[in-house]
C-alpha cells in the first residue's frame, strides 16, 4: 500500500497477515514530516489503537507536526493472525515501522506505546533507531524489562502514581536506573488508564515533542 495524502484507514501486510492501521496526518506534509508509531496496550485486557491513551499520543504528534500511525496488534481488530504474548507483537510492530521506511525513507521516526504497547515498543527500538521515544506506563513487573537496553534518543517516560495495575515504585525505580535515564514524568492521582487526566498527559508529551523538533 503506497503512503497516503490523507487521514485514512489502512491495511498493511504483516507477519502473520493483514495488519488494521489509522495513519492522521498534519496540516503540513512532506516527504520528511516526522511519523509517529504507536503501539496500543495487551489485547487479551481488550488493548486496542482506538484506546484513549493510544488515540491521545496521536492527537498530541499531530498537533506537534508528526503523521501518527496507530495500528492493531495480530488479532485485534481487523488485524489477522492471533495474540502471540509478545514476540509476535514485536514482530508486527517492526514490520509497520518497515513499511514506514520504506514509503518514507527520508521522515524521522518516534516510537510511543501505552502499557503493554511501551514494552513492545522498547523492544523494537534497537531495531527501529527511532529518533524519539515515548513511553506511557511501561509494564515494569509485568514484562521482562531485565536486559530492556536504553533507546539511543530523547525519551520521555509518564507514570501516574495511583496505577492500580502497573506498581508506580517499580516502573519509576526501573526508568530512574536507566543510563542514560529519560525525562520521567510522575503524574500525582493518576490511575493505569489516565481517567479525567488526558489533558495534561497530552500537554506533557507536546511539550516534550516542542522541545525535540525532528523538523
Amino acid at each position: 500500500m503506497e503512503f497516503p495524502e490523507t487521514s485514512s484507514p489502512l491495511l498493511l501486510s504483516g507477519p502473520s497477515g493483514n495488519l488494521q492501521a489509522m495513519l492522521e496526518l498534519p496540516a503540513l506534509l512532506t516527504d520528511s514530516t516526522p511519523i509517529a508509531l504507536i503501539c496500543h496496550p495487551h489485547p487479551p485486557d481488550g488493548g486496542s489503537m482506538t484506546n484513549k491513551v493510544v488515540s491521545t499520543l496521536a492527537k498530541a504528534f499531530v498537533e506537534s507536526g508528526f503523521c501518527a500511525l496507530r495500528f492493531n496488534f495480530r488479532g485485534v481488530g481487523q488485524s489477522e493472525g492471533h495474540y502471540d504474548g509478545g514476540p509476535g507483537e514485536l514482530e508486527d510492530a517492526l514490520a509497520v515501522a518497515s513499511w514506514i521506511k520504506q514509503q518514507r525513507p527520508s521522515a524521522p521516526l518516534a516510537l510511543a506505546g501505552f502499557s503493554f504497547g511501551a514494552w513492545v515498543a522498547l523492544l523494537a527500538a534497537p531495531s527501529v533507531s527511532p529518533r524519539l521515544m515515548v513511553s506511557i506506563a511501561p509494564p515494569v513487573g509485568f514484562r521482562d524489562f531485565s536486559n530492556m537496553p536504553s533507546p539511543a534518543c530523547p525519551w520521555l517516560a509518564v507514570q501516574g502514581l495511583a496505577d492500580e495495575i502497573v506498581p508506580a515504585d517499580e516502573v519509576l525505580a526501573w526508568l530512574q536506573a536507566r543510563k542514560p535515564a529519560p525525562e520521567i514524568i510522575a503524574m500525582p492521582d493518576t490511575s493505569h488508564f489516565f481517567h479525567g487526566k488526558l489533558p495534561p498527559l497530552r500537554e506533557h508529551v507536546s511539550v516534550f515533542l516542542q522541545a525535540h523538533p525532528l523538523t
